[in-house]
């Protein structure tokens, strides 16, 4: 499994559509394997392309702050699951998902500059 969580200075960036980069986890069973990171692409998250790159690149879960219904179809029309409302240190987060710990909180960020 793949887990890509939008970053910014080693924090969860709480727009996934402007973040300065994505850290990919590799899981391996329940077990981070290998952390790597990918620069985000200039411009909306939900217009970017970013969706099929991350798919390609086998990630199934994307871990984010705040997210707008559309990112959230693109994401999900790529078989990414998307759990929003998370924050704070990305090992953290990712290490308290694999605990069970983390769910989605099912807000919608319902406009583009919401932070």
């Amino acid at each position: 499994m793949k887990i890509a969580v939008p970053t910014r200075d080693g924090r969860v960036d709480d727009h996934f559509g402007h973040c300065a980069y994505y850290t990919i986890f590799n899981v391996i069973d329940g077990r981070v394997e290998g952390v790597s990171k990918m620069a985000s692409p200039e411009g909306c998250g939900c217009k970017s392309g970013i969706a099929p790159v991350l798919r390609q690149m086998g990630v199934t879960v994307m871990l984010a702050g705040n997210m707008g219904q559309g990112a959230k179809n693109v994401l999900e029309g790529q078989r990414i699951e998307v759990i929003r409302g998370c924050s704070g240190d990305v090992e953290e987060l990712v290490k308290a998902y694999l605990e069970g710990k983390v769910k989605d909180n099912g807000e919608i960020c319902d406009h583009h500059d919401c932070h």
